[in-house]
């Protein structure tokens, strides 16, 4: 099921967030809301909304902490190819 959440966070930035927009920034807005969460004076209207954009957040940032483990795995993968492979002087 895809909320209005999950698609402002399509991609790598939503529809407001700014240009740029990265997984520190999600981080600091998700600890907001949390911090929101924790007040009992939180706007029942709101509560809703806050736990679909906490949830789309922590998607996000799940996201952008896969790719950067695909991206050094890869590194290393192509670190350790030419590692193994033979020197030129050795031919």
């Amino acid at each position: 099921m895809t909320t209005s959440a999950d698609r402002e966070l399509d991609g790598d930035n939503g529809p407001d967030d700014p240009p740029g927009f990265g997984y520190a920034d999600a981080l600091a807005e998700l600890e907001s809301i949390l911090e929101q969460l924790d007040d009992d004076a939180i706007d029942v209207d709101l509560l809703g909304t806050r736990v679909e954009r906490a949830a789309a957040l922590i998607r996000f940032c799940r996201g952008r902490i896969r790719a950067a483990q695909l991206s050094v795995e890869e590194i290393v993968a192509e670190l350790d190819e030419l590692a193994d492979a033979p020197d030129d002087d050795e031919r």
